[in-house]
């Protein structure tokens, strides 16, 4: 007679995946609330079960063995799957009152959320939701793993397997030091621009391939040595004289409250913009709910922002 074989827990394989996204015991027990010894048992107790053993463990690190690379896509998809269960499950016996997972860039969401969460809460008050900031690509990617319910994501986005609905169109603002050539001009030309070096944030940043376009449209240079971390510290380059800038208008709205240090201005005939949607699984049991919320951003991002950006339709 065969032998019949345990199954893994979802903690098992919740524990397993957390620990190769990080590839650290210890990462993996801070991010969880365990102790690194009750997860190093759980892992010893699912290799045990499986009969493989997932992880090599050394001085420089843990890292998954081929067959924990070969067991790590399907026990994502496991786990992602359950969790899908338990959310339908909460929609049909208790309507939306989740805390849902929201992911946004940094170059947006300081200066998005602020104006329109307020308006959305008032709408839905027993939504809840758990916001984070990281790069667009890596939204994209945590969401598909299901670490996000939601992202906010510059568009276009090219996976199948996310539904999107677009936004708002935001413009990019022009900004350059008080003492430049070109300050005080409300608009400027693209050759007024040929050969201007351009600071920008640095490369793991969807904004620094923006930028990086634009300069290449227009014949501007792109200063590598120069690179900001963060949209102030861009701000402050330029105030230093550093070279000249693009920034977002929700930016430029949010946090520019001195006109003596920055001159802001419009490329003349050439507007750049960058769009924005809402993204999630297309399989995700709340979609119909999530366009409902697209929506009521759209009417929010409206009346609050309006004179800022444009709504997408």
């Amino acid at each position: 007679m065969p032998t019949s074989r345990k199954t893994p827990s979802f903690k098992q394989l919740e524990y397993f995946v957390t620990i190769a996204s990080h590839s650290s015991f210890r990462r993996a027990s801070e991010e969880l609330g365990v102790s690194q010894p009750a997860l190093t048992t759980q892992i010893r107790t699912l290799e045990s079960t499986l009969g493989l053993t997932l992880f090599e463990r050394s001085r420089a690190g843990t890292l998954l063995t081929p067959e924990g690379r070969e067991l790590l896509v399907q026990a994502r998809q496991l786990i992602l799957g359950i969790r899908e269960f338990g959310e339908h499950a909460e929609l049909i016996s208790q309507g939306h009152q989740s805390t849902y997972k929201l992911g946004v860039p940094p170059t947006l969401g300081p200066y998005l959320l602020p104006n329109v969460l307020p308006a959305l809460h008032a709408r839905h008050q027993k939504l809840k939701l758990y916001v984070r900031e990281a790069p667009p690509r890596q939204l994209q990617k945590a969401l598909m793993e299901g670490t996000y319910d939601l992202a906010i994501v510059p568009l276009p986005v090219t996976r199948d397997e996310l539904a999107v609905e677009p936004l708002f169109t935001e413009p990019l603002k022009f900004v350059v030091p008080a003492d430049h050539r070109l300050a005080g001009k409300a608009q400027v030309t693209s050759s007024q621009l040929r050969g201007e070096q351009v600071l920008t944030l640095e490369g793991q940043h969807h904004f620094h391939h923006q930028v990086q376009e634009i300069c290449q449209l227009v014949g501007a240079h792109l200063q590598r040595d120069y690179e900001g971390t963060s949209l102030d510290t861009l701000r402050q380059m330029v105030v230093m004289g550093l070279g000249v800038a693009f920034l977002p208008g929700l930016y430029v709205h949010s946090e520019m409250h001195d006109p003596e240090a920055l001159h802001v201005s419009e490329i003349k005939s050439k507007p750049i913009r960058r769009q924005h949607g809402l993204v999630w699984r297309a399989s995700a049991p709340a979609r119909g709910f999530y366009r409902g919320l697209a929506a009521d951003l759209r009417e929010i991002i409206e009346e609050r922002l309006g004179d800022v950006v444009t709504v997408d339709r």
